[in-house]
């Protein structure tokens, strides 16, 4: 099966359309729809379907795609490493994380990383934990955030940090003067939360169901800022790490009555070779300060 077909495939699954995933690829729309109908063909199976004007996979495009998001990630693996098998300061290394450690303390380790070889290319793949733990499992990606509590045996980890999940309300919230806040009393309130995929989202769903609570969502979004905003304004309330607010003087965070935390780690497939690149990261990160802190007993 022709790489390049698949490539041409997985644009169009990503894009649902042709012209779209022709334009990414800088190839002729007629080029790509011919190249869909050859692969259609060749498999003897119909790999999409037309549905409110946009192509959907169907379920044995669906499978094709898993094994091409497996195929695709291993040759750009190769070519990454054969780039760095030359010099090390030429070649990419792509990383998982999610928003709030990529805003709040990655971007210094990045750009020491960045000065160290800075013929490197660094691409940030922005998701939640549980959405980067998936691609790490399936070797679609290959280093990414995870939280250590929940890795399963086949990654490896670096420890990280561990941080505290706080509920964060607007300076004039009545919860603003409280010094500990009850998780029945937070799923009370109105909530701006991050979309399903980040581990904020699951555990607050999680308690919400086992107190038999149906928690009110006003506000979903993955934007750092809007939920900021959203809870600047009085118009609900939020939970994010402690370091997210730490600078935010109109932003309260509480800790919750158990106060709980999070340990995180940089991951890897264990099974999966690592580029020169990516080892390189894990060897960098391991030359860091231990940023784990001992603060409370309930920890994931």
């Amino acid at each position: 099966m022709d790489p390049r077909w698949l490539r041409q495939f997985a644009a169009v699954a990503h894009t649902g359309n042709i012209t779209r995933a022709a334009e990414q690829l800088h190839l002729a729309q007629p080029a790509v729809t011919m190249t869909i109908k050859k692969l259609e063909h060749q498999l003897g199976l119909t790999l999409f379907e037309r549905r409110q004007g946009r192509l959907h996979l169907t379920t044995e495009g669906e499978r094709l795609h898993e094994h091409a998001e497996r195929i695709l990630g291993a040759l750009a693996l190769a070519e990454q490493d054969m780039t760095a098998l030359h010099d090390l300061n030429a070649g990419e290394v792509t990383i998982g994380i999610p928003s709030m450690l990529g805003t709040f303390y990655f971007p210094p380790l990045l750009m020491a990383f960045k000065h160290r070889y800075a013929g490197l290319n660094i691409v940030v793949e922005e998701a939640g934990t549980q959405s980067l733990q998936a691609k790490l499992l399936t070797g679609r990606l290959g280093l990414g955030i995870a939280l250590t509590a929940d890795l399963p045996a086949g990654l490896c980890s670096q420890p990280l940090l561990r941080e505290e999940m706080v509920a964060v309300v607007a300076k004039d919230h009545p919860f603003a003067r409280h010094q500990r806040l009850a998780l029945d009393d937070f799923l009370q309130e109105e909530l701006a939360l991050f979309h399903h995929g980040f581990h904020h989202r699951e555990y607050i769903d999680d308690m919400a169901r086992q107190r038999n609570i149906r928690p009110r969502i006003g506000f979903e979004s993955n934007l750092i800022p809007l939920l900021k905003a959203v809870v600047r304004q009085g118009f609900a309330v939020t939970s994010f790490l402690r370091m997210a607010v730490e600078n935010d003087d109109d932003l309260v965070p509480i800790s919750f009555e158990t106060p709980y935390f999070l340990d995180l780690c940089l991951a890897w497939p264990a099974e999966r070779q690592l580029s020169r690149a990516e080892q390189a990261f894990i060897d960098f990160m391991r030359e860091q300060p231990a940023h784990l802190y001992s603060q409370g007993e309930d920890s994931l």
